[in-house]
């Protein structure tokens, strides 16, 4: 439901909520917030509520540290797992420098501004997330181990798959907070869990995938669990990937799916960076089903990008080389970008890649690019390429390329 400023004001006094957290991200999409009480909400409608910037990376220095938060209500959840009475709900924030300008490393603002080009040049993204993540054991003092939670494989199920209930879980909190997971099963890792969402319109999936890991987290914890959403928590089995699936569409019908793929493809190594920001990302990509080379192919999964078979309304193209610790509003905003500039520049397509590149001879495929093998490549092509530096504050930028 889209909250207006007046009704979030009157759902806090009808349903005795105590606490109103107001949540943002840093460049690395790590979810922050500050929980204010009742009667602070309109002074954080009209004015925004400070917060100290220097103590987060990129943010500010203690010469220039306060920044605003304003929250926006059309987006006010309640949180299911704290107490009943006094109730504690979220809302995510706009940030501003004091005199109201938006802070530029506010990495939600640069999705919004990716959605207004789009809308200028007549077109309309959605994104479907997939995520993956590992269910571990504690240790006799409550800190994460390395030791799966089960032992069992792709789609199995109960006894084998401990994590059934634990994902039922999941899934029936995220519907009291309004968002409808469509899908979810044990992956090929011991251990290993994945609930997938349908696509919807780029913010609202980004701030899905933000709740989504949150409600992982919180739920795993509550059943003596950790969630990991690290890119390879074993270096023995699958990593955890994050597969974007993203369609577009114009007033009159769906966008041209092959332009858009140009973009995307033509721009991928440098965009890697942002997809894939850990060391250990790299530790991923080109093992099991990871991809390793600039491709695509129709329902081909050892491909960077693969057209799932699906007509009309469920046509779409599927990213499958970021892992969970992408910021989803930076990755959303440069497939917008990375979109609209192969729309605009017209370029032919490469042909589809129909072998199992997992499987195929490394000289039947040195045609092809391969995506970086470490993040030092990864921050090179970032920090050498036009488009990035056109779309991405220097700030930013030079956050994720620090050594």
């Amino acid at each position: 439901m889209n909250y207006s400023k007046e009704e979030v004001m009157q759902y806090v006094a009808e349903e005795d909520v105590k606490f109103i957290r107001l949540a943002f991200s840093d460049v690395f999409g790590k979810q922050k917030n500050v929980s204010i009480m009742p009667d602070e909400l309109p002074r954080a409608f009209k004015y925004g509520i400070a917060f100290d910037a220097s103590a987060i990376a990129g943010f500010g220095d203690e010469e220039h540290s306060d920044l605003f938060l304003h929250p926006e209500p059309e987006t006010l959840t309640w949180l299911p797992w704290r107490p009943e009475h006094g109730k504690v709900v979220r809302m995510f924030c706009n940030i501003t420098y004091p005199d109201g300008t938006p802070f530029q490393c506010d990495t939600r603002g640069l999705l919004k501004k990716a959605i207004a080009d789009a809308k200028d040049a007549g077109y309309t993204f959605c994104f479907g997330a997939e995520q993956e993540f590992y269910l571990m054991e504690l240790d006799e003092r409550n800190n994460p181990t390395k030791i799966p939670y089960d032992n069992a494989g792709y789609m199995d199920i109960a006894p084998e798959d401990r994590g059934e209930n634990v994902r039922r879980e999941i899934c029936l909190t995220l519907e009291q907070m309004g968002i409808f997971p469509e899908s979810s099963h044990h992956e090929e890792g011991p251990g290993q869990n994945e609930i997938d969402f349908r696509y919807t319109e780029a913010l609202t999936a980004a701030d899905n995938v933000m709740t989504f890991q949150t409600v992982v987290k919180t739920v795993a914890r509550r059943n003596g669990l950790f969630a990991d959403f690290s890119p390879k928590p074993l270096q023995n089995t699958a990593g955890n990937g994050f597969h974007i699936n993203c369609s577009v569409k114009t007033k009159e019908s769906t966008a041209n799916y092959n332009l858009l793929l140009s973009g995307i493809l033509e721009k991928a190594i440098p965009m890697t960076l942002f997809f894939n920001p850990q060391e250990d990302s790299y530790k991923r990509l080109g093992n099991g089903k990871a991809p390793k080379y600039v491709s695509w192919g129709n329902e081909n999964r050892s491909q960077l990008i693969r057209i799932p078979a699906a007509e009309g309304e469920y046509r779409r193209i599927e990213l499958r080389s970021p892992d969970p610790t992408a910021n989803p509003y930076i990755a959303f905003a440069l497939l917008i970008w990375s979109g609209l500039y192969g729309m605009k520049q017209n370029k032919e397509m490469s042909a589809p890649i129909d072998i199992n590149a997992y499987k195929a001879d490394e000289k039947n495929m040195q045609y092809l690019h391969k995506l970086p093998e470490g993040i030092a490549e990864a921050r090179r092509a970032a920090q050498n390429d036009d488009f990035i530096k056109k779309y991405i504050p220097a700030t930013i930028l030079n956050i994720y390329c620090a050594e």
